[in-house]
């Protein structure tokens, strides 16, 4: 629950601080924004799981957003899409956190009603 409400302040300040940045960046912003998605799914399975790790969480949210964004800066400069590397692992884990995520809560509710 203390996820979700992180994630919503987050949303509500980043809305309301206008941060603007030159389109030459969007490239690695987006992906290394897909990389931290992950890292708050990863988050947010590991509470419902009962195994969440704040130290993991945070290392796992700075540490795969650089090294998305420096996947993403390195294939720039090389002439080779490496971002298409972050884009298939990050979004393919963020979606299998996603239906992990709902099964969980799905289950919950079913044993629940079974229960009563």
């Amino acid at each position: 629950m203390v996820t979700l409400v992180g994630l919503a302040l987050g949303v509500i300040i980043g809305y309301y601080i206008p941060v603007t940045y030159p389109d030459s960046y969007s490239l690695y912003i987006s992906v290394a924004i897909l990389a931290s998605l992950d890292s708050v799914f990863g988050a947010i399975r590991a509470n419902i799981e009962g195994n969440y790790d704040n130290i993991i969480f945070i290392t796992g949210f700075f540490g795969n957003a650089i090294i998305a964004g420096f996947l993403a800066y390195v294939g720039d400069k090389l002439g080779v899409p490496l971002y298409y590397a972050s884009i298939f692992v990050f979004g393919g884990r963020l979606f299998q956190n996603f239906a992990i995520i709902r099964r969980r809560i799905f289950d919950r509710f079913v044993i629940k009603k079974r229960g009563n």
